[in-house]
């Protein structure tokens, strides 16, 4: 089979073990980003099998008009990137394995690496000390603190581990579902919402980006919230009201953000509001970027291609065309 692989920035999966698994497919990788239709179609127009790294590329029913040898989409985790009804309606068959059988720990120990240097202003530190000034202010010491964990799921219960290490007392909010979960395995539950968000010195997001959770987290969430609290994002933007985040930081509440996920990625802007705000930290969405994640995610999309190609597919998510 051709098999394309989009937007492998660091040339890293024909390097991992896992790779060995498409031995004998004809494989192409691509290692810029590309957004414009005319180009990813030109590039692509053999492709029968397309290798998503998580969001980065969009799959619209405009390209896949394009692509007339595509069968098969093999990613990871959900896919709010691709346009499932036109795959279904093109005989495109999409694979996704959405329930792995552990959590990412690299986004796990991503967000626990932004609640540290949030709290303890480490960019700025070293700026600081970079420009000669030495120290440039005082941070704040986790232990005795309140950590809120807002869903809850594997990913979340990992960065409790973590906060709890640290002598953090951790609250949880979630669905109505979750929260019942949390009560059952003895959890401490927010009494509300409003009491989740005013009650936490550090909010950490750990939901899934579906239809239902867009714009899950509100500007009257975010205005709860203490003027020294911290708030981590390193599930997905969309879960926040649009615009809330950078308006909540500028009014004071919360005092900072620690963010890896951004509304349109690649966020090339220099001079972006976010990534530039002196009371936010940004990376550029690594949370789950590391050779050991990436072994372990790529391992079940290869499998994904190798099963299709034996005519007995898996973690399909239109099992009408498969």
């Amino acid at each position: 089979m051709r098999v394309h692989v989009l937007d492998d920035y660091f040339d890293t999966l024909r390097h991992l073990r896992c790779f060995s698994k498409l031995s004998g497919m004809d494989v192409t990788v691509w290692n810029d980003h590309e957004d414009d239709v005319d180009l990813l179609a030109a590039r692509m127009a053999d492709a029968e099998v397309l290798v998503l790294i998580r969001e980065r590329t969009s799959v619209t029913a405009e390209l896949l008009d394009r692509l007339p040898a595509l069968k098969l989409i093999s990613q990871r985790s959900v896919y709010p990137h691709v346009d499932v009804e036109a795959c279904t309606a093109r005989g495109v068959t999409l694979c996704s394995d959405m329930h792995a059988g552990t959590p990412s720990f690299a986004a796990a120990e991503m967000s626990w690496a932004l609640v540290l240097a949030a709290a303890r202003q480490l960019p700025q530190q070293m700026a600081s000390l970079q420009a000669g000034a030495w120290q440039m202010g005082v941070g704040k010491t986790l232990r005795g603190r309140t950590i809120g964990l807002y869903g809850y799921g594997r990913i979340g219960a990992a960065v409790a581990e973590y906060a709890r290490a640290f002598g953090m007392r951790v609250q949880w909010w979630s669905s109505a579902e979750g929260r019942a979960r949390a009560a059952a395995d003895g959890e401490i539950v927010a009494e509300s919402r409003e009491a989740f968000f005013a009650g936490s010195d550090v909010v950490s997001v750990h939901v899934r980006l579906y239809p239902s959770t867009r714009g899950l987290i509100t500007r009257d969430d975010l205005a709860a919230m203490g003027p020294n609290s911290i708030f981590v994002n390193t599930s997905r933007a969309g879960l926040i009201e649009p615009g809330a985040l950078l308006d909540a930081i500028e009014a004071g509440r919360p005092g900072f953000a620690a963010v890896d996920v951004f509304d349109r990625e690649p966020v090339r802007d220099p001079v972006d509001p976010l990534v530039m705000h002196p009371n936010v930290i940004s990376t550029p969405h690594i949370g789950y970027v590391t050779e050991d994640e990436y072994e372990l995610q790529f391992s079940d999309v290869f499998d994904q291609i190798v099963a299709f190609a034996a005519g007995s597919p898996i973690n399909v998510i239109n099992p009408s065309v498969a």
